[in-house]
């Protein structure tokens, strides 16, 4: 599957089948985002991979109010471990940083056949405390993988290309 393919295919999933994911798939999910482009390579991405289905029911339910994130095979935590750089343009780096090294991930997930959701209403704190992640790590986002229930195509709304592209100014 070429990434013009994963992309038009990936969806928001959230409905998991009860199948573990091989650890030589995750591996390979993994690199990707490992190898994801950061600013300055800083590389402040870390991730917290939970296979234990009684600690993912607990974030669903303490942490996110959303169940469906703890029927998923793993319950991936996107933190960073940073230094609060601000780019020039003004931006903090890391959750820039992480949200590409998660989107290459999520498409990678799709080239192996699982599915993923992007989750960003969740409790830090609870999340932090449930994991054991110290003070200092930012948890930015929370992301359920699995292999979906529904593999079917979903039809996606999306505004028209002359809505969101301006060419040479404004």
């Amino acid at each position: 599957m070429d990434v013009h393919e994963a992309i038009r295919i990936r969806k928001s999933v959230r409905a998991f089948l009860d199948r573990p994911v091989p650890e030589e798939t995750l591996g390979r999910v993994m690199d990707a985002a490992r190898l994801a482009p950061s600013a300055r390579n800083g590389q402040e991405w870390r991730f917290v991979v939970v296979r234990d289905k009684a600690t993912r029911e607990r974030i669903a339910r303490e942490a996110a109010r959303q169940p469906f994130i703890g029927t998923a095979a793993i319950l991936l935590a996107g933190c960073a471990e940073t230094d609060g750089r601000i780019m020039r343009c003004g931006q903090a780096a890391y959750p820039i940083d992480l949200a590409i090294a998660m989107d290459h991930l999520s498409l990678a997930a799709v080239a192996e056949g699982l599915g993923t959701c992007w989750i960003g209403s969740f409790d830090e704190a609870v999340v932090k405390q449930i994991l054991g992640i110290p003070a200092a790590i930012r948890v930015v986002q929370l992301m359920p993988l699995g292999y979906p229930a529904d593999a079917g195509p979903v039809a996606k709304s999306r505004l028209p290309m002359e809505q969101i592209v301006r060419r040479e100014t404004w």
